[in-house]
């Protein structure tokens, strides 16, 4: 039978961080990131249901439906507070 040692993590820095220097930036930047995509995704799909909307865009059970003239501007809106938020975060540090 074969036994490992036990785990052991790496000393704490004076900050408190048992990750290393620049962790906390790392989670920023992270959440920051997913932010931006998620806000971009978001902008892009609401611009194309709103267009679908108003029937130009050909070939979608959405074309020409009116609910989403109304749905595309609002997630484009939530995608657009999603990149700001996530700019935000990105230029923040703790």
């Amino acid at each position: 039978m074969v036994t490992r040692p036990p785990r052991v993590l790496a000393p704490a820095t004076p900050s408190g961080d048992a990750w290393g220097p620049g962790a906390p930036e790392r989670g920023y930047a992270v959440r920051g990131w997913f932010l931006l995509t998620l806000g971009l995704l978001a902008v892009v799909i609401g611009a194309v249901w709103m267009v679908q909307g108003l029937g130009f865009v050909e070939g979608s059970v959405m074309t020409g439906g009116r609910i989403w003239v109304v749905v595309g501007p609002v997630v484009s809106l939530a995608g657009l507070v999603a990149l700001w938020i996530g700019l935000r975060s990105r230029r923040r540090r703790p």
